[in-house]
């Protein structure tokens, strides 16, 4: 990570040699292959992009020029769905058996033992900084917000949204579980008044409990009637019969609901017959619900039984829904907690893992979009492409195409922010040793 090119913001910048991948260029530059990579120049003027010319093409520069060699540059990326607030807590509450179950009660006792306001910041600080130095400018989390735990981490969000607003735009969701509207009426439109106070997004987990389409419902009113966006956990399970995602785009068209919708993990839905996954995507599309995959965590937590290899992947079809239209796109979720015991915030790990995992390959085609402009219109914000006039955030590689990025992912690398190298190391876990006092963690 250490700064080779040690670019500054006062200068002017021209970065030669540079390999782009064709879909995140401006449409004139891109050509009809959005696979293709192809060989620019990149000049930056206090600290914004204000040429992308074919190698070459530009004479020279005013001020300093640096020869990239081949190098790939992508814009700074979009991690669309994480947990920051549950982040880095495994030292002190680690998973028994790696399963799904586990990791809820696990999670759910530590929050209720541990999570104070100085415990969540220091906490969702350490993702955030860890992020920045990867490359990451725009992030969702997903926030617990039973209560009391709303009045606490809430207003955290809104204190680090705001600290980190220059280098990180950074969204809030809230997290429930739909079964919580069965027993508590009035909770709904507290949580999506707190919601609305935040500039947050409205967002549950659901699950086949009885009364569902009603609860979907009340969910998308609530939205109507505040403007908000919304964000689904749907279906992380390996149980056919789990079927959420179809009854969400059926609520979604029943309300005529025109707002964001985003539905993450969606894992059952690989499980089930192909009618039945053509007509959930059919109703996914005409709802125009986006989908996120999470496959490191869910890989991790799907199909694990004790003493058994798993049998499958525990991804959703992202083929199968891209071919349809549907917004697609993969993202970190959690990152050392019960949920998942690893990760880094690193979203070049996680295009790298859902490479591989997902078959994101042969042709690799423009699926770097999930991680980057792809996601970002889920979020409905402008990043994740080179533009002209746009911040100078980059990061520089120096792999040279697909192979050596992926197969390397861990390799030399410059992030630019605004024109300027990012010289912040990563965090150190030990900044965090006087958090971990453990419960009973194995």
């Amino acid at each position: 990570m250490a700064a080779v090119l040690g670019v500054d913001a006062q200068d002017d910048v021209l970065l030669r040699n540079a390999t782009v991948p064709a879909c995140l260029l401006p449409p004139d530059l891109a050509g009809i292959d959005a696979g293709a990579l192809l060989s620019m120049d990149i000049g930056v003027v206090a600290g914004r992009i204000v040429s992308i010319s074919p190698a070459g093409e530009l004479e020279g520069s005013d001020g300093r020029s640096f020869d990239l060699d081949g190098g790939m540059v992508l814009p700074t990326l979009v991690d669309m769905h994480t947990h920051l607030d549950k982040g880095h807590i495994w030292p002190r509450r680690q998973n028994p058996d790696g399963t799904f179950l586990s990791a809820l009660n696990a999670v759910g006792e530590d929050r209720v033992a541990s999570w104070t306001a100085d415990d969540v910041r220091a906490r969702m600080e350490f993702g955030l900084r860890s992020a920045y130095v990867h490359g990451t400018s725009v992030i969702r989390t997903h926030i617990d917000s039973l209560p009391p735990q709303d009045e606490i981490s809430w207003p955290v969000f809104v204190e680090l949204r705001d600290k980190w607003k220059d280098r990180i735009l950074l969204q809030g969701s809230c997290l429930f579980g739909v079964d919580r509207l069965i027993d508590h009426p009035g909770y709904l439109d507290s949580i999506a008044d707190r919601v609305l106070a935040s500039e947050g997004v409205l967002g549950a987990v659901t699950y086949m409990v009885p009364g569902l389409d009603d609860h979907l419902d009340a969910i998308f009113k609530a939205a109507i009637e505040r403007g908000l966006s919304l964000d689904f956990h749907v279906d992380e399970t390996k149980d056919p019969d789990s079927r959420t995602l179809k009854h969400i785009a059926e609520a979604a068209i029943r309300s005529g609901y025109d707002g964001k919708i985003v539905c993450g993990h969606c894992c059952s839905l690989a499980r089930q017959q192909p009618d039945e996954i053509d007509a959930t995507l059919d109703l996914v599309a005409k709802a125009s619900i986006g989908v996120v995959s999470l496959p490191m965590c869910n890989m991790y937590l799907q199909d694990r039984e004790q003493g058994r290899t798993p049998r499958w992947r525990g991804v959703t079809l992202l083929h199968e829904m891209k071919a349809r239209g549907i917004p697609v796109a993969v993202s970190s979720d959690n990152t050392r907690d019960p949920f998942y015991a690893y990760g880094d915030l690193d979203l070049i790990e996680v295009y790298a893992q859902a490479t591989r995992i997902l078959q994101l390959d042969h042709p690799i085609s423009d699926w770097i979009s999930t991680v980057s402009y792809g996601a970002a219109e889920m979020l409905n914000v402008d990043a994740g492409r080179l533009t002209i006039g746009a911040a100078a955030d980059l990061i520089l590689f120096r792999a040279r195409d697909w192979s050596e990025l992926l197969s390397r992912p861990t390799g030399a690398r410059e992030v630019l922010r605004e024109g300027r190298t990012v010289a912040d190391a990563l965090p150190d876990y030990r900044e965090l040793d006087h958090l971990m006092t453990k419960h009973g963690a194995a």
